[in-house]
């Protein structure tokens, strides 16, 4: 996913949770692997929401936690070191109340903070997952493209055999207890984590083919549960409930990743017309426009902006469905709207940017910079939009400014040898001096070049360039 190339960078790092060892990276993306990361404004922003007191009272700073959404089935979540967790779609399906999902954040935010690693040799645990790469900004998932980047997240078909590096007990009782702890610090309740538990007690007795992959890294028993029930019950905020506007974002999260991840027909007959909700509704025109019935779908998204007009993620669907139709001058308008009403979300300037590239009109390729500019300032590793840059500057005849797109996109996926051949094009294409040449240097030397480096690859490629000077041979 685009903006995860900042993950890719660390999740080479050994996991908490449930994806023992398995993180790597790949050039390309390959259609036969297993999971993609997902993004979505809306639900990130619901997800932060949530979370970011927690991470507060645990003594993180919420901006150094990523938490990613990895589109995968199967009841999972993982931590790894380097302040990165993952949410499998699967697992917040699986949550039967907004603290449910809080509290498996609080745990997994627990083996954060106390710094859990893996046994040794973990490492050596192989899997072939893959990362496609996102289109737009909503929840859906496009194919991947032939460059895009890949990170390989938890395959839950491998934990079969990595049941040797399950956590010791005793970590994990420590991130339940570090969660509980700032659960009651945030004002929450700790009961939804131990409800959680509750729900999966009996996984305890199965093996470890039948055992869900979340159990098998974070092993559960009764034992476990009665030491976390003690203190939970015994804090302040233990008969907190969750609020009405909570449980109504808990209920949109879950219709919204039904919606996207699960075919038309099943979210449909889930959500049937006689389900006059929000959430329904959301769902419904989503699996209408993934069905091909944009015409519902348009009127679906527009009845929903008839009650709530200032929504920005009502008109960013409404912008995906455009687009996606192949009517890019009409989705334009659309995505405009969600960044006049979300200015701050990088993701919805991304679509913009797309969008305004795809009408295929010169005099729109100006906005498009803009927007991708904008976009790559607030989120400074989002591969999409650092492709799509690229993409504008070629359009408008900047090679030196789309070479360093491209060295930065190769940067962000942490591929050093091509963002440095990138930016080494880009600088001799670019005014010495500029804030551009000094963005490309900057990527050059970190690389590890040093200046005498540079100066020797100078004066190599200016011999090349002067009649009758031969460049001398490298020892």
């Amino acid at each position: 996913m685009t903006w995860l190339s900042r993950a890719a960078a660390r999740l080479a790092a050994p996991v908490t949770g449930a994806v023992a060892g398995a993180i790597a990276m790949m050039a390309l993306a390959t259609p036969a692997s297993a999971q993609s990361l997902i993004r979505d404004t809306e639900i990130e922003g619901i997800i932060r929401e949530w979370a970011d007191p927690v991470f507060v009272a645990m003594g993180l700073e919420p901006d150094e936690v990523e938490v990613l959404l990895v589109n995968d089935p199967s009841l999972n979540a993982f931590a790894t070191r380097g302040r990165i967790m993952g949410l499998n779609t699967g697992l917040i399906l699986e949550t039967d109340s907004p603290n449910q999902l809080l509290g498996v954040i609080a745990h997994e935010a627990g083996h954060i903070k106390n710094r859990h690693t893996l046994r040794d040799g973990a490492q050596d645990a192989g899997m072939q997952p893959f990362l496609m790469t996102m289109a737009l900004g909503a929840l859906a998932i496009a194919a991947g493209a032939p460059d895009a980047g890949a990170i390989l997240i938890g395959n839950s078909q491998y934990f079969g055999t990595l049941s040797a590096l399950r956590y010791m007990q005793s970590q994990e009782g420590e991130a339940d207890i570090t969660a509980a702890r700032a659960l009651e610090r945030a004002g929450e309740s700790g009961r939804g984590l131990v409800g959680f538990f509750e729900n999966f007690r009996s996984q305890e007795v199965f093996s470890d083919a039948r055992r869900f992959p979340y159990f098998r890294s974070h092993p559960l028993s009764s034992q476990r549960i009665e030491a976390l029930r003690r203190p939970v019950e015994q804090a302040s905020n233990y008969a907190k409930v969750d609020s009405p506007e909570r449980m109504a974002q808990h209920a949109l999260v879950i219709a919204k990743i039904r919606a996207f991840m699960e075919p038309p027909t099943q979210t449909l007959w889930t959500y049937p017309e006689t389900d006059t909700s929000i959430p329904a509704r959301y769902a419904r025109a989503i699996a209408w426009y993934r069905d091909g019935q944009t015409d519902k779908a348009l009127a679906a998204v527009d009845a929903l902006m008839a009650d709530d007009p200032e929504n920005p993620f009502y008109w960013e669907l409404k912008g995906q469905i455009l687009f996606e139709e192949g009517r890019p001058v009409e989705a334009v308008g659309a995505h405009r709207r969600s960044v006049e009403l979300l200015p701050d979300a990088p993701l919805l300037r991304v679509n913009l940017g797309h969008a305004l590239i795809e009408t295929n009109d010169p005099a729109n390729l100006d906005e498009a910079v803009d927007q991708l500019k904008r976009a790559t300032a607030l989120e400074p590793d989002n591969t999409l939009a650092w492709r799509l840059l690229g993409q504008a500057y070629a359009s408008q005849g900047k090679e030196g400014e789309a070479r360093l797109a491209s060295a930065e996109y190769y940067f962000a996926l942490g591929r050093q040898e091509q963002a440095t051949q990138f930016a080494l094009r880009a600088r001799d294409m670019l005014d010495s001096g500029s804030i551009e040449w000094r963005r490309a240097m900057d990527i050059v030397l970190a690389s590890g070049a040093t200046m005498d480096d540079v100066n020797e690859l100078d004066e190599r490629n200016r011999r090349r360039r002067t009649p009758g000077v031969v460049a001398p041979t490298p020892n």
